[in-house]
């Protein structure tokens, strides 16, 4: 599959809502966190659009502000089964995580409509992961991702081997919840699957899904309608654990 340019966007002005941002990391990481890595996931053509600019101007200031490069596959090279595009941010873990919350926060704020209420936001974010690596975050008996749940507060739901397209070898991993659990979540995966020499080997071919065969059936798209696909959620807690 094909990929655009390291292109960027705007910073989020002040004005900006200040709850859709995320709270800081409970946590610093620990040693080790100048290596580099990676995180691949879905965004709608609106979405990504969004996170591109005019003439690349938004994701050039993104990547200025958080030190990672931010990529994203063609417009129409989509995910198999999907109508979404694949971005992989890459960088240190730190610059990383960064990227990703600038880009959700920006999300957030576009898609946002205030209701009068004072409960923070919930959205959710499709992950990429490679089958491989999807052991380290789910554990024995599913308690690792137990784990992950109750540290974040944030729903997460990994899609069943029966669903893998053919040809693929990916995963979806949906994380869903307010940013800051959100982040909190994105942060323990990655801190899981930079460990894992299988994930580290697949920053090799970001967008490999050229040669495999649409299936509208596989994974669907998030969300109908609407200048973006609906990535939010109501106004609750969200558990999901499925693990098989």
């Amino acid at each position: 599959m094909a990929m655009e340019g390291t292109q960027s966007l705007h910073n989020g002005s002040s004005s900006e809502l200040q709850h859709t941002q995320s709270s800081p990391r409970k946590s610093t990481p620990p040693p080790g966190n100048e290596r580099t890595t990676h995180m691949r996931f879905l965004l709608s053509n609106a979405e990504a659009g969004s996170v591109i600019g005019k003439g690349g101007s938004t994701i050039n200031d993104l990547q200025s502000q958080s030190g990672a490069r931010i990529q994203l596959s063609r417009n129409l090279d989509y995910f198999p089964g999907t109508a979404d595009r694949v971005a992989m941010v890459s960088g240190t873990i730190d610059d990383t995580l960064k990227a990703i919350d600038l880009i959700l926060t920006k999300l957030l704020n576009e898609s946002y409509v205030e209701d009068g209420t004072k409960v923070e936001p919930q959205s959710k974010i499709r992950l990429i992961v490679p089958s491989g690596s999807c052991g380290g975050i789910i554990g024995k008996g599913g308690a690792i991702i137990k784990s992950l749940i109750e540290d974040s507060q944030a729903g997460l739901k990994i899609s069943p081997l029966a669903d893998i397209h053919f040809g693929l070898h990916d995963r979806i991993v949906t994380v869903t919840g307010t940013l800051g659990g959100q982040m909190r979540a994105i942060e323990l995966i990655l801190l899981k699957l930079v460990e894992d020499p299988h994930y580290q080997q697949s920053a090799s071919a970001p967008f490999p899904y050229a040669a495999v065969a649409y299936n509208g059936m596989s994974y669907k798209p998030n969300g109908v309608g609407g200048k973006y696909q609906d990535n939010r959620v109501e106004n609750k807690v969200y558990y999901d654990l499925h693990i098989f």
